[in-house]
């Protein structure tokens, strides 16, 4: 399995499928907050910026996939982005699920002055709605329950993927007595 996935890291089709699923995700908050009028919290920003994360990863590993430094780069920004975004989502759905006057998210997102993305991009980073709104589900779960089961099997799998560059590469026969 460790060599399936090292395998698939040193190839661009691998990390094509992490740059464009990551850009799904960005599509469909997109098409949930133009489209079906739903409005993004700043809860929902930080994991937009998550994905970004990903989405990047993909775009870097895609680059020159043989090198080992780039996969490691590339590796490293997806794994920090997914599990960021999965304690994100998860802080997300403690906010949904148990609501409380003292537990409440801010209003104006807090990016560093050097990349206020909100003003930079607000149609992609402005947030004009509720953490603790529930406004969509599908199958049970709300939208954002379905984010920590992405984040999950983002930073499983790069998890996995980090783990197998460790893993040698099949050696090529060297019979010389053909």
């Amino acid at each position: 399995m460790l060599r399936f996935f090292k395998d698939w890291s040193s190839q661009r089709s691998g990390w094509l499928i992490l740059l464009f699923s990551a850009i799904g995700l960005e599509l469909t908050a997109l098409y949930f907050q133009y489209g079906m009028e739903l409005q993004p919290c700043v809860m929902c920003i930080y994991e937009r910026v998550a994905v970004l994360g990903i989405a990047f990863a993909g775009l870097i590993g895609s680059i020159a996939p043989q090198s080992l430094i780039i996969r490691l780069i590339a590796l490293a920004l997806g794994l920090f982005s997914a599990i960021k975004g999965l304690v994100i989502a998860y802080t997300h759905v403690d906010l949904q699920m148990n609501p409380a006057p003292w537990k409440s998210c801010p209003i104006i997102p807090e990016f560093p002055q050097t990349l206020p993305l909100h003003e930079w991009f607000p149609f992609m980073f402005k947030p004009t709605g509720l953490c603790s709104e529930i406004s969509w589900q599908w199958l049970g779960l709300t939208m954002v329950q379905w984010l920590v089961v992405a984040f999950s099997i983002y930073s499983l799998v790069l998890i996995i993927v980090l783990i197998s560059q460790v893993k040698k590469s099949a050696v090529k026969n060297r019979d010389i007595f053909h």
